[in-house]
C-alpha cells in the first residue's frame, strides 16, 4: 500500500484499559464485533481518519464520533455507559454534500434539501421533527438537539425511511452537520 493510500484510510487503536494500557487491537476498517479481539475497551487512539464507535455489536446502540486524537478515558470524557463494541471507519469525501430531510417517515410531509450544516431545523425550516432522509452526497451526523448536541446518528449515502426502524424510536433529530475532510 502506498503512502498516499495510507493517508486516505483511517487507523484507530483500541486498548483494554484506560490510559492506553493492556492488550490492544489496531483497526483500519469497519469492525462489527470487538469482542473477537478484546474483552473490553476503555481507551483508544485515532491516528488518522474519523470513526463512529458504538456501544453495541453490529453498529447498534449509542454512537460516538471520533476524530484524530487520544482518548485516554473516553467513557468519562464522552459520557459513555458501556465499552466500545463495534466501530465504523468514515471514508473521506471530496465534493459536494447533499441531503433531503423529511418531516415524516417514508419521505412524507415537509421536505428540505441541505448542502451545508444546519444547527436548528426548527429555526431554519420551521420543522418540528425530522423522521426520514435521503443522503445523496457526503457523510453526515444528525443530533437529537439543536446546535449539534445530544445523541447522534451517522448517515452515509442512502435512503433512511424510518429512524424508528433503525432503533431510534422516540428520538428527534434537530440539527445536522457534514463530516468534512478536516477530520483527517
Amino acid at each position: 500500500m502506498s503512502n498516499t493510500d495510507m493517508n486516505m484510510r483511517g487507523k484507530i487503536i483500541f486498548y483494554e484499559e484506560r490510559n492506553f494500557q493492556g492488550r490492544s487491537y489496531e483497526c483500519m476498517s469497519d469492525c462489527s464485533d470487538m469482542n473477537s479481539y478484546l474483552s473490553r475497551c476503555h481507551s483508544c487512539r485515532v491516528e488518522s481518519g474519523c470513526f463512529m464507535v458504538y456501544d453495541r455489536s453490529n453498529y447498534m446502540g449509542n454512537q460516538y464520533f471520533m476524530r484524530r486524537g487520544e482518548y485516554a478515558d473516553y467513557m468519562s470524557m464522552m459520557g459513555m455507559r458501556d465499552c466500545i463494541r463495534s466501530c465504523r471507519m468514515i471514508p473521506m469525501h471530496r465534493g459536494q454534500y447533499r441531503m433531503r430531510i423529511y418531516e415524516r417517515e417514508n419521505f412524507g410531509g415537509q421536505m428540505h434539501e441541505l448542502m451545508d450544516d444546519c444547527n436548528n431545523i426548527m429555526d431554519r425550516y420551521r420543522m418540528s421533527d425530522c423522521m426520514s432522509c435521503n443522503v445523496m452526497d457526503g457523510h453526515w451526523l444528525m443530533y437529537e438537539q439543536p446546535n449539534y448536541r445530544g445523541r447522534m446518528m451517522y448517515l452515509r449515502p442512502g435512503e433512511y425511511r424510518s429512524y424508528r426502524d433503525m432503533g431510534f424510536s422516540g428520538m428527534r433529530f434537530m440539527s445536522m452537520r457534514r463530516i468534512m475532510d478536516s477530520c483527517h
